[in-house]
């Protein structure tokens, strides 16, 4: 079914965070302003955007990144004490052109961004299988992976859900996941997520050496 994101939509500014087109995200609303944000949303087109807290940002002024996902609720729930608990599934990369209103909450203006890249070329589709062998060695030398992951990944024929899914659910680096959103060119996101994926197995692989037949709360003494 195709969606039509607003020209301005709500946003919520998080730390920590990058939200990446497809993903499902679990949020649990219970700031006033969010929960008037929340009743608006899901009583017209049930999309707002989350952008992740710029690093340079002051406390009191929420400054979100520039690039952000808007995302639709997908499911939501409202519990007696007034919170809700809700699934968002992002849509797509936007680029917030400017604030136009703070409250009761932030709504921004927004336009959508397209990744480029040719999904079926022969280059991109080796940079797929080099990602999905480290996913794999990552797994098998113990980095947390949810189950059924890697299989999952198998089954995802786009490229750009590919690598989006993978660097949401397996990057734990902030800044490296705000880097990959804010790539729009899928052979260089691939390319990227898949070095930091290298760099990722070699550690372990080392720590894995060292570590020998000593259990993790014996390390030290090696």
């Amino acid at each position: 079914m195709e969606i039509t994101v607003p020209n301005e939509v709500a946003v919520m500014t998080l730390p920590n965070v990058a939200f990446f087109p497809q993903a499902l995200m679990p949020l649990y609303i219970f700031e006033p302003r969010y929960r008037q944000m929340l009743k608006d949303v899901l009583s017209t087109h049930r999309i707002f955007a989350v952008a992740g807290l710029h690093p340079e940002s002051d406390p009191s002024e929420e400054r979100g990144q520039r690039i952000a996902t808007a995302g639709i609720v997908r499911a939501c729930n409202l519990n007696d004490d007034g919170t809700s608990n809700l699934l968002l599934q992002g849509l797509v990369r936007v680029n917030s052109l400017g604030i136009v209103a703070e409250d009761p909450y932030r709504m921004i203006r927004i336009e959508p961004l397209a990744s480029r890249g040719d999904q079926a070329s022969a280059h991109n589709r080796r940079l797929r299988k080099r990602v999905e062998r480290l996913i794999s060695m990552r797994h098998q030398l113990g980095a947390h992976t949810p189950d059924g992951f890697v299989q999952f990944l198998h089954t995802v024929d786009d490229l750009d859900a590919f690598v989006d899914l993978a660097a949401f659910t397996l990057c734990a680096d902030p800044q490296l996941k705000q880097r990959l959103l804010e790539t729009l060119d899928l052979t260089e996101r691939l390319q990227v997520f898949g070095d930091s994926l290298r760099s990722e197995v070699d550690s372990l692989s080392l720590h894995r050496k060292l570590q020998g037949d000593l259990g993790d709360e014996e390390i030290s003494n090696n």
